[in-house]
């Protein structure tokens, strides 16, 4: 032991404790990926991301840019596929098709348009899928069910290709709203993108022609794609009309 130095006074203080030196207790840190493993927190950024996509509709009008014309240097192909990525991203945000499609055939002619937009088309509905899947289904495939919900959902998961043929071959039901419920569904994505690109050229070609001779709105060509709508928005009110009483004769 050493001795204390002359003049000073010998430290008196107790030796510290080991037991009663300790650490503060850690937090745990949750990262920030946790907090969307939560079905109910990714559903809660999906209806964000929709409201948000909504209100930017609402206040920008895409639509209104895609059909006001485009720089000089883009042109052709290459104007038409700028034309088809514009136009899946407006579609997932609820931008109304027709309009779309009207304004494809009116700025690339009817054949350069329909391409567009049909690709507009599937890209619009592979994000909305892809949206609906990943942020919603977890959280909502409980709620399926009762009688219309329990047969939607039936259709989609087993028989998904021909039902959403069906669906975009007659369209009756909105393109979003098929788009979401397809997602919820255990329906795949080949079937859906593949019968959504199939099914939706039919009515697609009749606004691209449409918008394509707008300037002349007595042409034969005019007249029958018009013609055309009016006949498939009638048969699809008549489908709908039929399932609706098939399901509560049930």
């Amino acid at each position: 032991m050493p001795l204390p130095v002359p003049g000073t006074l010998p430290d008196r203080s107790p030796a510290p404790c080991p037991a009663a030196v300790s650490e503060a207790p850690s937090v745990p840190v949750r990262p920030s990926g946790a907090v969307l493993r939560s079905p109910w927190s990714r559903l809660a950024l999906l209806i964000a991301v929709l409201v948000g996509a909504g209100v930017a509709v609402l206040l920008y009008e895409p639509q209104r840019l895609l059909a006001s014309g485009w720089p000089p240097e883009l042109s052709g192909a290459g104007a038409a596929a700028v034309f088809a990525a514009a136009y899946g991203l407006c579609t997932a945000a609820f931008v109304p098709r027709p309009l779309l499609n009207l304004a494809a055939g009116a700025l690339f002619g009817a054949q350069l348009g329909l391409a567009a937009a049909i690709g507009g088309t599937v890209l619009g509905a592979g994000i909305a899928f892809t949206l609906g899947r990943v942020l919603g289904q977890d959280a909502l495939r409980p709620f399926v069910r009762g009688r219309w919900l329990a047969a939607a959902d039936g259709q989609l998961s087993h028989h998904g290709f021909r039902s959403m043929l069906a669906i975009r071959l007659f369209p009756g039901v909105p393109f979003a709203a098929a788009n979401y419920c397809a997602a919820v569904s255990r329906m795949g994505y080949a079937p859906f993108l593949l019968a959504t690109g199939l099914g939706s050229i039919p009515n697609t070609a009749a606004y691209a022609v449409a918008g394509s001779q707008a300037t002349a709105p007595t042409s034969p060509a005019f007249l029958g794609a018009t013609g055309f709508i009016v006949l498939t928005g009638l048969a699809a009110a008549v489908v709908a009309w039929r399932k609706r009483h098939r399901l509560h004769s049930r």
